[in-house]
């Protein structure tokens, strides 16, 4: 009983230091697929809403989008990490990543107690996009030019958990697939976040990519900055790293890389004094 108390005990200062702060949180779509992972991540958003905190979701779904696409006979092509996007591709976006993806997840966070409300990018002109314009086509992949969060102000106001689709719509209307990672970080900004949270299935920024012992705790900009120079990381993590870097120097408190499969991952994160995964701030 008395492990029980000091556990809450130890809680009770980081629930009132992040008391009414925004906390953008993306999860990663491989983290979805299991249905242990992916309750644990919704206890702990459910939870962190009834203390009084204000979380926010960005979600992916790659591996989701590649079955539909291979479903529909188009085989998935990455350049540079960044998928070839035609218009039929758009349009399982639409139905994968904006529709089936991400109700489940707000039915996820409702059957576990919140109230949450998913939208796409492009709904009420939350995400303005260009175009990404290359050598090699990519298609309709787009990078974030403005945001927009009247809506999700609005939403969070209210009490819910917006759930984001990394989608979004150029100034000619055309519907622009975009880096999760990246939409996270740019609400974060915009929203004036004390903190983003990506979730990966890795522990966090690590010294050696293939020892799960060598992760690094904390970084400044410039330690994180000299990271992606040098790419001591795998290629997945530099836009990670990369994303964490733009929302701090705009001024969001911290930014956080932590591995989503630990049970409550969120609740270790920032409710107690240990904490886990790499955090990148000032410094």
């Amino acid at each position: 009983m008395k492990d029980r108390a000091s556990v809450l005990l130890e809680a009770l200062p980081y629930i009132q230091r992040f008391y009414g702060k925004v906390l953008v949180t993306k999860i990663s779509g491989s983290l979805i697929e299991d249905e242990k992972i992916r309750n644990s991540i919704y206890q702990d958003l459910v939870l962190l809403n009834f203390v009084g905190m204000k979380p926010v979701v960005v979600h992916g779904g790659g591996s989701e989008i590649s079955r539909e696409m291979e479903k529909e006979g188009k085989k998935p092509e990455f350049i540079e990490g960044l998928r070839v996007t035609d218009e039929e591709t758009i349009e399982i976006l639409h139905k994968s990543l904006g529709g089936k993806i991400n109700k489940e997840i707000v039915l996820g966070l409702e059957k576990n107690g919140g109230l949450a409300l998913g939208i796409s990018g492009i709904d009420g002109n939350l995400v303005q996009a260009e175009k990404i314009e290359s050598e090699e086509e990519l298609g309709f992949v787009g990078e974030v030019e403005k945001i927009n969060p009247e809506i999700i102000e609005y939403l969070i106001d209210k009490n819910y958990i917006p759930v984001i689709a990394p989608m979004g719509a150029d100034r000619e209307g055309n519907s622009l697939n975009l880096n999760a990672d990246i939409v996270a970080a740019e609400l974060a900004s915009s929203l004036n976040a004390e903190k983003l949270i990506l979730l990966t299935t890795v522990a966090g920024v690590l010294k050696d990519p293939n020892d799960e012992d060598s992760l690094i705790s904390k970084l400044s900009l410039k330690e994180a900055e000299e990271i992606v120079k040098k790419k001591n990381v795998t290629k997945g993590m530099i836009p990670k790293i990369r994303a964490c870097i733009e929302c701090v120097e705009s001024g969001v408190n911290r930014a956080h890389i932590i591995d989503g499969t630990t049970p409550h991952t969120l609740l270790l994160e920032l409710l107690t004094e240990s904490g886990i995964g790499t955090m990148i701030e000032k410094g």
